[in-house]
């Protein structure tokens, strides 16, 4: 499940962190990471440029956290992950 803390945490990581869902996890990781045998597999639910976008800002309120949480799960639940 995305939470408002997965969100969080892209929004503070580096400008190109990558949000993934792994063996049932999310976690936040530099692209770089997507290589190796730890993440190879793993679902790339969105990047933080990307969450940025979406989201309209870089700052977000609980509120907008919980709901870009939502919308998150919800697209992977339609991807069937």
């Amino acid at each position: 499940m995305i939470t408002r803390d997965d969100v969080r945490h892209l929004l503070e990581g580096d400008s190109d962190s990558v949000l993934v869902l792994v063996e049932g996890r999310t976690e936040v990781v530099e692209p770089a990471a997507l290589d190796t045998d730890d993440y190879r597999g793993a679902l790339q639910v969105i990047t933080r440029a990307e969450l940025v976008e979406q989201a309209g800002s870089e700052q977000l309120s609980d509120r907008e956290l919980v709901e870009q949480a939502a919308l998150l799960e919800t697209a992977v639940a339609e991807l069937g992950g």
